[in-house]
């Protein structure tokens, strides 16, 4: 689909007009679309002046379960069922080469033993973030635990790692360029899929008009994969009795896209999840003599990491101890703490330096490929780079060492920011790192967020779920799982959903 044919999308909606709300029931073919009052509908769709097409792409999400919190209701992150609106999603598929995606897929095995290797070399990581620590408390900390573990011996028989390695596709260069690797809360493999499904319906109905295929829509069975690995790691722990608990913000309007998963473990696997914070954790949680965590009483074979991320998941003591307590259990991490620390900015800033992924890789074919993949990357204590980045600020990325979106620093900002790191002579370089700025092809594209679409230039990130389960030795999943498109206005520097910048995609194979 030529990006610059937008008049494509007008015939998505045939006017401006709006219709009567009964006769727009009566038309309406949306599959399994549930009841509405004709009062409410009245009220909250024609009175609003929705365009009638619109209201199908509103409330076909809204009925299979496309839904986030909305942040206007107080209550939308804490209750359940409270204040939901449709996710943040494009109104069509994003375009993206074949042979890039296919080059894409066949990374995600390869990140994966490289996240499990780099995770056992305790020298490499405390070695990598000694600078990192001095300057950035939350390494510190998270690092402090990791020796914790090394000093009585805790060994990690099985490990579960549900990664996603974000890519763009740079137009200059043509390169498939990763923009970072995600090791710990790696969000969305739910909500993807169903954004998938919805493209797929809207091209089986439009497609002609728009001269789309919807086969060539990519399938996408994230949802699925992070569940099934979730439950085999369940299965090696080998106590039917036990829960995956599922460690959660306690304000968390994306909360949808972890029950989905909690419902398939539920639905397939007759598995009990359990939802708790750390400061939960911290207040209920106990190691019994064998080594069980047990949580208000319940055995706990699995924790799934959806919090603990950022420094505002510990806003006390409460919450370190909750931690460190989890990682001294038997309970399978996901991720363990050796794993979390490999997502960091840093060793991924380390790892791209020469000659060190040879130390955890033998297959020069592996190396070569995520090479390839490889922006550049660097740190704060390579002046000719820093020089260059005060210099022509608008082709770097400044990181912390920070997850999550809304973090990172751009243009000006990052010369501003430069010059102020050089002026104060500190360590507090050591809590950044520089990237070469993406610029992934514009094309215009339709954004909806909370029933209103806006036509925009855009540009879209593909993120790739992966699956790794091993018991000691014996490597039980490592696979390409899925994937995640997030397509955001080109003009903007971040790009989380959740965070408000970008809402999600499909993926349409060209």
């Amino acid at each position: 689909m030529p990006p610059e044919e937008a008049e494509l999308y007008q015939t998505l909606w045939d006017n401006n007009k709006t219709v009567g709300w009964e006769t727009f029931i009566k038309k309406s073919h949306i599959k399994g679309a549930l009841p509405i009052p004709a009062n409410i509908y009245k009220e909250e769709f024609v009175g609003a002046k929705y365009r009638p097409k619109t209201v199908q792409i509103v409330l076909l999400p809204s009925v299979h379960g496309l839904i986030v919190g909305d942040k206007s209701v107080q209550r939308s992150g804490s209750v359940p069922g409270v204040g939901l609106v449709h996710a943040p999603l494009a109104l069509l598929p994003a375009p993206f080469p074949e042979k890039e995606w296919r080059e894409a897929s066949e990374l995600a095995p390869i990140f994966n033993h490289l996240v499990h290797r780099v995770s056992s070399d305790a020298t490499f990581l405390h070695e990598s973030l000694f600078r990192t620590k001095k300057a950035d408390e939350f390494t510190s900390r998270i690092l402090d635990i990791h020796s914790k573990m090394l000093q009585i011996n805790k060994k990690e028989e099985i490990q579960l790692g549900l990664h996603r390695s974000d890519y763009m596709l740079d137009e200059k260069t043509k390169s498939l360029l990763q923009v970072e690797l995600n090791t710990i809360s790696s969000s969305f493999a739910s909500l993807s899929n169903l954004v998938t499904e919805l493209h797929r319906y809207i091209l089986s109905r439009h497609g002609k008009l728009l001269g789309l295929d919807s086969k060539r829509i990519l399938a996408n069975s994230a949802l699925d994969q992070y569940a099934e690995a979730l439950a085999k790691a369940w299965s090696e722990y080998n106590n039917p009795r036990a829960v995956i608990m599922i460690v959660v913000q306690a304000e968390e309007r994306n909360m949808y896209d972890q029950h989905l998963v909690s419902a398939v473990l539920s639905e397939r696997y007759n598995i009990t999840t359990i939802r708790k914070t750390l400061a939960e954790v911290d207040q209920q949680g106990e190691i019994l003599p064998d080594g069980t965590f047990s949580v208000d009483g319940e055995a706990v074979s699995v924790i799934y990491f959806r919090a603990g991320y950022t420094p505002a998941d510990y806003p006390s003591e409460s919450e370190w101890r909750a931690r460190l307590l989890m990682e001294q259990s038997c309970a399978v991490k996901c991720p363990s703490i050796s794993y979390h620390l490999v997502g960091s900015k840093k060793i991924q800033q380390e790892l791209a330096k020469p000659g060190v992924l040879e130390r955890f890789l033998e297959n020069k074919e592996d190396v070569a490929k995520l090479r390839k993949c490889f922006a550049g990357l660097w740190s704060l204590d390579d002046f000719d780079i820093v020089g260059k980045a005060i210099e022509s600020p608008e082709l770097f990325v400044m990181k912390p060492q920070r997850e999550g979106g809304g973090n990172n620093i751009y243009g000006d900002d990052v010369r501003e920011t430069l010059l102020k790191l050089q002026k104060a002579d500190s360590q507090e370089d050591a809590a950044y790192i520089l990237m070469q700025r993406i610029f992934p092809t514009i094309s215009k594209a339709v954004l909806m967020r909370d029933g209103r679409w806006h036509k925009e230039h855009a540009i879209s990130e593909l993120g790739i779920f992966s699956t790794y389960l091993r018991n000691k030795d014996k490597v039980i999943i490592n696979k390409q799982s899925g994937h995640l498109m997030r397509t955001k206005i080109s003009s903007s520097d971040e790009g989380g959903v959740a965070a408000g910048f970008a809402v999600l995609d499909s993926v349409y194979l060209t």
